[in-house]
Order: C-alpha cells, then structure tokens, then sequence
C-alpha cells in the first residue's frame, strides 16, 4: 500500500498507476508473452506516458516572453514547457544553492545502476541536448540540431562528416592501437592537423601541447571530455566499419556514398533501440519492458505528440546526474581521481575497451540526489542554478503542476530525509520558492529501488519518448529494408544492449564479460 505521504505527494492517480507498474510480476510476464497484446500495451504506455504533458510545439521559446513567427521556427533558442516568472527575492545565492549538492566523504549508492549507466547517459544526452557555444555564452540559446542523429560520431554539420571519412568503402577514418581500432589523433605538434580543420574540442586553448596530441577526432566536440565519453564514441565507430564492410562484401556495387549512408542509418536506429530497450527499461523500475519495433511508429504516427524535434531549456537541465560519478574511477588496473578521467583518451589504448566497459560494469554508480556530487563538479551545479534564474524558470512546485503532480505543501512532502528537507527549509523562505533544479533533485524516489523522482522521472519519459520515437528514420515508410538493407534490419533486430555491440567489436580481446548498466552481486 503507498503510505498517507506518498498519494498526498504524487496524488492518486499517478500512484496507483506507479504501484501497478511495478506489482503484479506474473501479470505483466502474461501480457508480454503474446506478441499483439505487448505491442499494444507498449504503444499505449508510451503514449500514455507523453501525454502527461501538452504536446509541442511549445508557444514559447527562450527568444521572448510571447510568441511569433520566430519563435516558432528558430530553433537555436531552445524550447520551453512554462512562460518566465520574475525573480523571487530572498531566494539563496546559486553558490548558496549549489551546496546542497556536494558529496562529503562517503558517496550514497544507487541502488541499481553502474558507473557505465553514468557513462551512457552522459554520451547519449550531450548528442542533441546542447548549449550555446559562443562567447560569452549565452543561456537562451543551443547548439543542437535536436535529432538523436549520433554525431557523437557524425559530426553536427557535413563539413564536420567530410572530415572524419575515409570516402573508401563507406567506412570512418581510425587507427589500430595495442591491437584495436580507435578514431586517429586530432593533433598533431599540439595543434589541429589540417584535414580535421571542421573539428573542434571544448576548452582547447586550457590544454597543453603534450594533452592536444593525445585527443582523438570525433564528431563531437565533447568527444575527449571524459573516459567514457571516448569509450562510447571509439566503441560505435568501430560498429559503423564493421557494418559498412559487411554491407560491401553483400553489395558489391554500391559506391562509397551509399555505403556509408546506409551504414549511417543502421547506427543511428541502433543507438535509438538501445536507449528504448536498455537505458529507458533500466530507469524504469516497471515489470514492463518497452521496446522498439517498426509497427510502434505506425501506432503512434497521430498522436498530438508526434511533431518535430525541439529540445527544452527544462528537459536540459533535468539531464545534470552529476551524482551518479564516483569521486574514483576503475581504468584498468588504476583506481583514478574523477579529474584524472577528463581530456584522457590517452588511458583508452592499454586496457582497451573490454577491460575498461567491464570496469565501468562492475562499479557502483551514486544515486542521483542532493548531497551526493563530487566537488570537482560543483561548478556545474552553480551554472545550472545561474541559469535558470536568467531565463525566469517557474518554481518546483510550478512544474510538478504542468506535469500533474499536486504541489506540494511543506519540505517533508519534497522529502522524508531530516537531513534534506532541513536543509531546504534553512535556504528557502517557502516550499513555493524552490527552485526547480533543486527540486528536482532534492525530491524522494517513489520506492526503493526507484533511480530517479517522481517528477524527473516523468519529465525524462515525456521528454525522452517524444523525442526519440519522432526520428524520421523510424517512420513507416522509411523504416524498410529498402533504407537498411536485410543485413541491417538483422542488426537491428539482433542487438537489444550495449554488450551485445561489445562483443562483436573486441577481436583484440574477445573473453566474455558481463557488461550493463545494471549492477549486478554476482560474477
């Protein structure tokens, strides 16, 4: 049974339904075992789930507090679900606020997810959640093409892609280091090799020629950021060659182009099924595994929902799961400072990617929450605060409204941790003060096994659903083997994880291990 606390906070509707999703096993097993009804209950909770919230195409964007042409169409504002509010006074300082966020000695420990999780989401939100890259930065505005298009590898703009092919057997440019094949280096004598001219890499100028020359040349310039990030983008690239000489030895006339856009294409759905059937059923502590498969586009193709891609200030600033990264790291037979894990591909090569996606398997990720971040990050949190002041974000309680939660009443119904409500009601006058990013973070998980708040969570579902499940790639007449090929559609069908793209990719170190973003007691 919820307590009096838990319908009083997420109010009936949303808890009964929660409480059915994750109760009744053997119910949820039965429905799933034939074909049709699953299909059908995958479609409706999926679209069920967006529903929570008013469909886009948002009246507002960051561009102005009222709506116009450009508004509506200039995508390099983001998107956003409520109109500005004046500044509250009396509110914390964002230095004040982000302190509610830093770990102290001990790092609290999520209870199912595995630093390769952390790893994952990092890598798959900062494709197409994207702020501005000028000088000086400016808050209202993005760098995203907002499609899950993966130019982690791609790049964002022809030029960009141009760059990082081979225009020889529709394949990516790499290099074979310690056995395996990575992307090539960046630089070369500390400075940017003239055939990766359309590239470029965050924070370069803070780098010294030695860090310069070990940067590898990714679509992203987020590429070299961090560890896993580099993992990621190494691991998918040596999935584009081996599909694109797969596609060529079974098409023998197809020139460069078409196998590197077919090849294109087979990732990008790839990339797609795994945040559906891995990353999405992983956040979901629900007995109901959502899949993706090409009779869901055609279920869902008239719902109000089904509209072009636009990413939203809020649906970024929900994705900071900054707690979720140990203040160490297992690379290889080293046990690393978080900041030692930055700008460092250089540690990739020696271990090689088996080791270092088991390593990534086998360690506990924290859980998402206040209290929990490593200082190194701190800054983050600060700017996230600053940044939603500027654009006038409404309050917690505000959002938890549009998604249709109640509001809630005092810090206790935030949370029932003493420690974090205290602390919330030391910095804010009101619980109708709270900011939204605090909020979010500060909220109790709705059971024990949950990974993230009710009103995350659902903003993560809205956000995340309508958002992938719109790529024009997964359209019912596009999602053919006419665009894929038979080879590709039995990709496609044959990878449901990360590892299942692993161990098809590993020749210099094929031995099995047990790699996932669940974490697993047994070996």
């Amino acid at each position: 049974m919820a307590t009096a606390r838990s319908v009083a906070t997420d109010g009936v509707v949303n808890r009964l339904r929660y409480l059915a999703l994750i109760n009744g096993k053997p119910l949820w097993d039965l429905a799933q075992s034939v074909p049709v009804v699953r299909r059908r209950l995958n479609a409706y909770l999926i679209d069920s789930a967006v529903r929570e919230m008013p469909s886009r195409p948002e009246p507002l964007s960051t561009m102005a507090d009222y709506t116009s042409w450009a508004s509506l169409t200039d995508r390099t504002y983001s998107g956003r679900h409520l109109p500005s509010v004046p500044e509250v006074p009396g509110r914390p300082t964002p230095a004040q606020a982000a302190d509610l966020f830093t770990r102290g000695d001990y790092m609290t420990l999520c209870p199912r997810s595995t630093v390769l999780f952390a790893y994952f989401a990092q890598w798959f939100t900062d494709g197409f959640l994207r702020g501005d890259t000028g000088i000086p930065r400016d808050p209202r505005k993005n760098s995203s093409n907002h499609h899950i298009d993966l130019n982690q590898l791609y790049g964002l703009t022809p030029e960009a892609t141009a760059a990082l092919r081979t225009f020889d057997g529709g394949r990516l440019k790499s290099q074979i280091l310690h056995d395996g094949e990575f992307p090539p280096y960046l630089c070369e004598n500390g400075e940017i090799k003239a055939e990766f001219a359309p590239l470029s890499v965050v924070r370069f100028a803070q780098l010294t020629p030695e860090q310069r020359d070990t940067l590898f040349a990714t679509g992203s310039d987020r590429g070299n950021i961090q560890i896993g990030f580099t993992m990621l983008t190494t691991l998918f690239l040596r999935e584009h060659n081996r599909v694109a000489a797969l596609l060529a030895g079974h098409h023998p006339g197809w020139d460069d182009e078409r196998l590197f856009q077919t090849t294109r294409n087979i990732l990008i759905v790839l990339l797609i099924k795994l945040v559906v059937e891995e990353y999405i059923n992983h956040i979901t502590p629900y007995h109901f595994n959502f899949t993706l498969d090409r009779r869901l586009s055609a279920m869902l193709a008239h719902a109000p929902w089904h509209r072009e891609n636009w990413a939203s200030v809020e649906f970024n600033l929900v994705y900071r799961w900054h707690s979720l990264i140990p203040s160490h790291l297992a690379v290889g037979d080293r046990d690393l400072p978080m900041a030692q894990t930055f700008t460092a591909a250089g540690l990739i090569p020696e271990p090689g990617l088996r080791r270092l996606f088991s390593d990534a398997s086998r360690q506990r990720a924290g859980r998402i929450g206040l209290f929990n971040t490593d200082p190194v990050l701190r800054q983050v949190d600060v700017d996230s605060i600053a940044d939603s002041r500027a654009l006038g974000l409404a309050s917690y309680n505000s959002y938890r409204r549009h998604c249709s939660f109640p509001a809630v009443r005092d810090f206790e119904q935030v949370s029932g941790n003493m420690k974090v409500s205290g602390a919330l009601r030391e910095l804010y006058k009101s619980v109708d003060d709270l900011d939204l990013y605090v909020g979010l973070f500060a909220e109790e998980p709705g059971s024990p096994d949950a990974i993230l708040p009710p009103l995350l969570t659902k903003i993560i579902a809205i956000d995340a659903f309508s958002q992938a499940l719109t790529n024009p790639l997964l359209a019912s007449r596009v999602f053919t083997p006419a665009t894929f090929t038979p080879q590709g559609f039995e990709i496609i069908a044959a990878t449901r994880t990360l590892s299942d793209i692993l161990h098809r990719n590993v020749p210099e170190d094929p031995r099995p291990s047990v790699i996932g973003m669940s974490w697993r007691t047994e070996e």
